[in-house]
C-alpha cells in the first residue's frame, strides 16, 4: 500500500514538474492524467463486474457477487470522475461544461446504465434473489461498454481530442507526456486491484 501511494505521487510530480505544456492546449493537457486514467479504470471496473458475475452464476458463491458489485461501484466512481474533469476540460477549452458531444453523450448512458445498476440492488432485498439479478444485469450491461466507450463516440464528429491511439493508429504525443501516461494508467490499474482486494 506504502508502495502505491508513493508511486502516486510520484506520478503527481511528474504531472505538474516534468511533462511539457501541449501545443494547442498549453498547461490544460495535465487535466488527462487525471480524466484518462479515471476513464480506462471505469472500463476495467465494468469489465471485471462481469467476469465475477458470470462467476457467480456458474457456482452461487456469495463472495463473487460481492466482488461484482464492488467492481461496479469503483467503475461509477470512476466514470462520474471522469466525466467531470472532462467537463471541467470542456469548459477551458470550448467554453461550455457540456455540449452533447458524442463523447459526453455515450458517457452519459454509461452512467445511467451502471446508475440503474446500483439502484436495482438497492432495492431488491432478498440476498440470492439480489445477486442473481444483477450478476444477469452486469452480464447485459457490460455488452454496451466498448459500443459506448469506444465505437460510438468515433462514428460521429468529435470536439473531443484525438485519443491516446489515433485514427491511423499510430501515437502521436510527446514522449515524455506518453511515458507519464502510461505509468498513470499503471497506477490507476494497481489502485483498482488494491481497492478490490480490500
Amino acid at each position: 500500500m506504502i508502495a502505491t501511494a508513493l508511486f502516486t505521487l510520484g506520478i503527481v510530480a511528474a504531472v505538474f514538474l516534468i511533462v511539457p505544456p501541449a501545443e494547442g492546449l498549453g498547461n490544460l493537457v495535465r487535466i488527462i492524467y487525471f480524466h484518462v486514467p479515471t476513464a480506462w479504470l471505469s472500463v476495467i471496473a465494468f469489465f471485471t463486474s462481469a467476469y465475477f458475475a458470470a462467476r457467480y452464476l456458474r457456482r452461487l458463491e456469495p463472495s463473487d457477487d460481492e466482488s461484482s458489485a464492488r467492481a461496479v461501484k469503483i467503475g461509477f466512481v470512476c466514470v462520474l470522475l471522469s466525466t467531470v474533469s472532462g467537463a471541467i476540460f470542456s469548459k477551458l477549452t470550448w467554453g461550455a461544461y457540456w455540449n452533447w458531444d458524442p463523447r459526453q453523450t455515450t458517457i452519459f448512458v454509461l452512467i445511467l446504465i451502471y446508475g440503474a445498476y446500483l439502484t436495482l440492488r438497492a432495492a431488491v432485498n432478498d440476498r440470492r434473489t439480489r445477486a442473481k439479478v444483477s450478476a444477469v444485469y452486469s452480464l447485459l450491461s457490460v455488452l454496451t461498454v466498448p459500443f459506448l466507450v469506444f465505437i460510438l463516440p468515433r462514428m460521429y464528429f468529435s470536439l473531443h481530442p484525438t485519443p491516446l491511439i489515433n485514427s491511423s493508429g499510430s501515437i502521436d504525443m510527446d514522449r515524455t507526456m506518453l511515458a507519464v501516461l502510461l505509468a498513470a494508467l499503471a497506477d490507476a490499474t494497481l489502485i483498482f486491484y488494491r481497492l478490490m482486494r480490500r
